[in-house]
């Protein structure tokens, strides 16, 4: 197995004017890319940096972030990401429990107590000293969605990110030429390491800004422009982006994140589309299982090289073909753990029964079975964690932070569809609040995902007779309850009936805010597609997040319907979620 960064220097050496990273107006070619990373990987070294440190990387979607993030494994440290996106207190809390070397930024957020800052065009002079590393030697840590309510950091080392790369190769998901890679997935998300670390293989990485991720035509363009050859998504994400690439070029999609339903499985095979499904927890290096879109219907496929797969009952013994069991991976792909909380480790990092001294295995919380033909089927959670559009949730972590608001007695948060394929969260609580204000409160303590749709507030909770709160009990939103067709009257009237179809809200008033009522970025790409297509014009998503209000957005429709065109594009404002 061969180290990334002596993979990156033989690319380096081998095709020096290969362009390595594409950002906006931004290019850099192999031979800058090594100048930008070992000059800052010098002033992080200056610090002190060095072998198991951990440096905090709070940066945009630049050409400064895969800059940042090699420099950081020359310096022999590994990265923690910090997104821009989340807010402060998660900031804060990430920095502290990662117990940061140094920090990358650009603007010196998050502060944190002793932890020095370096701009990304930081360097430092004298030669580069180059420090041994190790297969075994962290490469990053990514925080995920807990149950106890704090989220919690994954440590992957670097040998089980190169053993990634060569298994992506070894199974020809990832072709033996270089290639053109979409970096689409956030850095704080997993998915994103498969995709530009392919930078270190000789492959050209475009970094896709906020601007084109949050607007399927331009993201459509902008793929056709550079000759995308591979493109990372979820399904979700697939829904809609569908229109804008009919009858272009389709990239090799790389489809993962959550289950990918019957329906999308069949429009890709059916279609000659190349695309993959991946399976594959952070906890096991990203992707532990992966399957070509074809055949019969949807399925998780086979392992990949060194990967172990076992299906076991709750005595850990193997379960017949057809009967679903929980499913536990093994092999050098497995994390070293969750930082800082040995307990948490022991529970999901298991001993492997089948394994030879030493040998572990991690326990998915998954249940597959093996179906005709021996083929993996994904059939649900044994516990409260869910995937929506993409995100690894713990059910119990938005618990938390909903009963810790003041004037929250107590907390309850289930999964509802408004309609069919649209899983959204639903909170519920009890106490003298509001809906409008938890909902404000709670979007400045946790990301945006981790925000209910719908927050209803009760008398009490319902329970069981061991005293735990009666889920299945719990009513059904107000707001998908009340969800009727408004009839549409004129513009006004078509831009309401869209917003309550996507939202599953009725009753809207002009002063209604698109994401109090539980939008998000895809509901949001859904109004303005429905609109495109319904009234021919060319509508923006920047123009419903940058809305005050229903008002404000139908006004604007209202304008480009009379221009015949979209009005002009306001800069986007702090309002995208």
């Amino acid at each position: 197995m061969t180290d990334l960064l002596q993979r990156l220097r033989d690319t380096v050496a081998a095709h020096p004017e290969r362009t390595a990273v594409l950002a906006g107006a931004d290019r850099l070619d192999f031979a800058a890319l090594d100048r930008r990373t070992a000059a800052l990987a010098r002033a992080l070294r200056a610090l002190g940096v060095g072998r198991g440190d951990r440096v905090g990387v709070h940066l945009g979607r630049t050409a400064d972030l895969p800059v940042a993030l090699l420099a950081v494994w020359r310096a022999g440290a590994a990265y923690v990401p910090l997104d821009p996106a989340y807010p402060a207190e998660r900031l804060a809390f990430m920095a502290s429990d990662a117990r940061l070397a140094a920090l990358i930024s650009a603007d010196g957020l998050p502060a944190a107590e002793g932890v020095p800052v370096l701009r990304p065009d930081a360097a430092a002079d004298g030669p580069e000293l180059p420090e041994r590393t190790d297969p075994l030697d962290p490469a990053y840590v990514i925080f995920t969605s807990g149950s106890t309510g704090r989220p919690k950091g994954v440590e992957v080392p670097r040998g089980a990110v190169a053993g990634l790369i060569e298994g992506l190769e070894a199974t020809g998901a990832f072709r033996a030429e270089a290639g053109v890679v979409g970096w689409n997935a956030s850095i704080s998300f997993d998915a994103s390491v498969p995709q530009w670390t392919r930078i270190c293989r000789g492959d050209t990485v475009l970094v896709i800004g906020e601007e084109h991720r949050a607007d399927p035509a331009r993201l459509a363009a902008l793929l056709a422009e550079h000759a995308v050859t591979d493109f990372d998504l979820t399904p979700s994400h697939w829904e809609l982006l569908r229109e804008p690439l009919a009858g272009a070029r389709v990239p090799r999609l790389f489809m993962g994140g959550e289950a990918v339903p019957e329906r999308t499985w069949r429009e890709l095979a059916d279609g000659g589309i190349d695309a993959l499904n991946l399976y594959g927890p952070t906890e096991c290096t990203v992707e532990a299982v992966t399957a070509p879109i074809s055949g019969p219907g949807p399925h998780l496929g086979a392992p990949m090289p060194g990967v172990v797969l076992h299906l076991l009952d709750e005595k850990l013994a193997p379960v017949a073909d057809g009967v679903a069991g929980e499913l536990y991976l093994a092999g050098p792909g497995l994390a070293h753990g969750y930082v800082g909380r040995p307990g948490l480790t022991a529970e999901r990092f298991v001993a492997d029964p089948a394994g030879g001294p030493g040998a572990r295995m991690y326990r998915t919380g998954d249940q597959a079975r093996r179906g005709p033909g021996g083929l993996l089927e994904y059939v649900g959670r044994v516990d409260r964690q869910v995937k929506l559009r993409g995100f690894r949730i713990e059910l119990g972590e938005v618990e938390h932070a909903l009963g810790r608001l003041d004037g929250v007695q107590a907390a309850a948060v289930t999964v509802y569809e408004p309609a069919p394929g649209d899983r959204r969260l639903a909170g519920y609580v009890t106490g003298a609040v509001t809906p409008a204000e938890l909902t404000e409160r709670l979007r400045a303590t946790v990301p945006a995902h981790l925000v209910p749709s719908v927050i209803t507030v009760l008398d009490a909770m319902p329970l069981t007779p061991n005293g735990k709160v009666d889920l299945a009990a719990l009513p059904v939103p107000a707001a998908a309850e009340e969800a009727e067709p408004q009839e549409a009257t004129g513009l006004a009237g078509q831009v309401a009936e869209v917003w309550s179809t996507v939202l599953g809200v009725s009753g809207l008033v002009p002063t209604d805010d698109f994401f109090s009522l539980g939008g998000h970025s895809l509901a949001a790409l859904r109004v303005v597609h429905l609109l495109r297509r319904r009234l021919g014009i060319e509508l923006q998503l920047r123009h419903l997040l940058d809305s005050a209000d229903l008002a404000a957005f139908t006004a604007t429709v209202e304008r480009a319907t009379r221009a015949g065109t979209a009005a002009a594009r306001p800069a986007l404002t702090a309002r995208a979620r």
